[in-house]
């Protein structure tokens, strides 16, 4: 079994920066697409950002040119770059991951989710 650990989430002001990590322990055959997703208040878990195994990466339109993901295969950690930060990305941010637990068996998971708070 996978476990997802997150940090880095804060308050910061308009304009400002904050780096999310997330890194996977536990058993595994792979690990697959990992990425970020966010949640705010009143309103559905929605994409941010993928990376795969390879480091294709996929953005949501809200954030192109704005935030950046990459991953660290050896280490299994995935992190998120969020600059120029806007207030509408209030919200809390939740690390997804994709994995095998055998060579046929796929699995996905969440971690706890960080808020990231950006005040006008």
């Amino acid at each position: 079994q996978v476990q997802l650990v997150e940090s880095g989430g804060g308050l910061v002001q308009a304009g400002g920066s904050l780096r999310l990590s997330c890194a996977a322990s536990g058993r595994f055959f792979s690990l697959g697409t990992m990425g970020w997703y966010h949640q705010a208040p009143g309103s559905q878990r929605e994409l941010v950002a993928t990376i795969t195994s390879g480091g294709t990466t996929n953005y949501a339109d809200s954030v192109k040119g704005r935030f950046s993901i990459s991953r660290d295969n050896a280490k299994n950690t995935v992190s998120l770059q969020m600059n120029s930060l806007k207030p509408e990305d209030t919200a809390v941010y939740y690390c997804n991951a994709n994995y095998r637990s055998n060579p046929v068996r796929n699995l996905e998971v969440w971690g706890q989710g960080t808020l990231v708070t950006v005040s006008s």
